[in-house]
């Protein structure tokens, strides 16, 4: 009886070892795939050997690996697994829907019995060479309360877990952490250096993007937008055939959807992440994005030629916060980043702005030509720059009661602490929804939704 329960034992792991071995070889199959699609690429775009394995960060290189991927998470759970996650372009309508349902079961899951154990024996690599609370944390609570592991590396400076410090190359260290993991959540302050890892020809597994410097964040983008479809009650386009999807949401707005993006646009990868996505998103509303910022930090043009491209959506520049929030449905608040600055003076010149109400500073700071409303390319640009970007209690007096405030956190100084016992202040529940959201694509990612 004993020897036939080794026996016993020893087929099954051999079973769960066959089963591994499968699971990995269709992952490098996957991303060879990727990568041969990649490179049939325009050659004007394509990224050459040279690039791929540097630490330049070439916009038309990012470019292109953007565009090989686009559209290619939908519906289909096995569209997802064991696929790199990288900007929110990846993300079909449809797999918008297939990711926020799942993120909705997760969150039941959590509430009613804390987790389960469906990536038990799975591991997680967090690589982070930027500092983080809310997305290092949520990542790895979501593999926690999903039954599996974390390996956590601090690479960023002062860290001690990485040897990064000896010199060694980004692509290294993640082809390194791929000898012991099954996917990895990476942090860097290059835009464009996930991608390039991902697409870079040493990789096999999944690479999920927590933010490249001031180029993407989607799984943040995909927790905003997650948090706005919840709190406003938001249909898809094909919802209106489902009964039971309508019941169970809210009256659908008639008129257009509208986000005010506040703050340091310029360095803000959330508010790229989260303009690209609501542009493509086709939900059953038009959406207005509206523009709230100093001139010098403004939104990219890169950011706002990708969203005119959409039908449906409409930008706009607004430099009075009071008039920007008095018909919003959205206020989407983002701190001024120092440390994307190239100096301190800089950043000091960009905090008077924010700070002073000076008319002669505002002539100083303002586009030569803001005092005119006009219009290009989908995006309308109304009055100047107005003072103080700071919510407090007198800007939320002059937003709508169904107004909600979001913020990625962390904040400084630009959402006043007597704001948050507002019920309308749910950046705190948008923190929580990062956690289902992101349990969501790692159950997605690992093949077990």
């Amino acid at each position: 009886m004993l020897y036939g329960g080794i026996l016993i034992v020893e087929r099954e792991r051999c079973r769960s070892v066959k089963s591994s071995q499968t699971g990995y070889l269709s992952s490098i199959r996957k991303n060879e795939r990727i990568r041969s699609d990649f490179q049939k690429a325009d050659p004007l775009e394509a990224i050459n050997e040279t690039t791929m394995s540097s630490s330049s960060s070439d916009p038309s290189s990012t470019a292109a690996v953007l565009a090989s991927l686009t559209d290619t998470l939908t519906s289909s759970p096995s569209t997802w697994h064991n696929s790199s996650l990288l900007s929110v372009t990846q993300i079909t309508p449809p797999g918008l829907r297939l990711l926020f349902r799942t993120a909705a079961a997760m969150r039941t899951l959590v509430r009613t019995h804390g987790g389960d154990d469906r990536l038990r024996r799975k591991l997680l690599a967090t690589v982070f060479y930027e500092a983080s609370t809310r997305t290092s944390c949520s990542f790895q609570a979501a593999m926690l309360r999903l039954g599996g592991k974390v390996v956590h590396v601090d690479a960023g400076k002062g860290g001690n877990s990485s040897s990064s410090a000896k010199g060694e190359s980004l692509e290294d260290t993640v082809r390194c952490l791929e000898c012991y993991v099954d996917a990895t959540v990476l942090r860097h302050f290059e835009k464009g250096s996930v991608p390039r890892v991902a697409l870079g020809g040493g990789t096999s597994k999944p690479v999920i993007n927590a933010g490249d410097g001031v180029g993407e964040h989607p799984t943040q983008a995909l927790l905003d937008l997650f948090t706005i479809w919840d709190e406003l009650g938001l249909c898809w386009e094909e919802d209106g055939g489902d009964e039971s999807t309508e019941d169970a949401r809210e009256k659908v707005h008639e008129k257009p959807l509208v986000v005010v993006m506040l703050g340091d646009l310029k360095h803000g990868r959330t508010v790229h992440s989260l303009a690209m996505l609501l542009a493509r998103s086709s939900m059953k509303h038009r959406v207005i994005l509206r523009y709230c910022s100093p001139p010098s930090l403004a939104m990219p043009s890169y950011v706002r030629e990708y969203v005119g491209k959409f039908a449906g959506v409409t930008q706009e520049e607004c430099g009075d916060l009071k008039e920007a929030v008095r018909d919003a449905h959205v206020l989407y608040v983002t701190r001024v980043q120092k440390e994307r600055f190239e100096s301190v003076d800089e950043y000091e010149e960009v905090k008077v702005g924010l700070d002073c109400l000076s008319s002669s500073h505002l002539e100083q700071i303002m586009h030569p030509n803001a005092k005119q409303s006009y219009s290009f390319s989908h995006v309308v640009v109304a009055k100047p720059f107005q003072g103080a970007y700071i919510v407090d209690a007198n800007i939320m007096h002059c937003a709508p009661s169904n107004m909600i405030v979001m913020h990625p956190l962390p904040r400084v100084d630009e959402i006043s602490t007597e704001v948050d016992k507002d019920p309308r202040a749910c950046y705190f529940r948008q923190m929580e929804n990062g956690m289902f959201v992101r349990m969501a694509i790692l159950a997605l990612i690992m093949g077990c939704p």
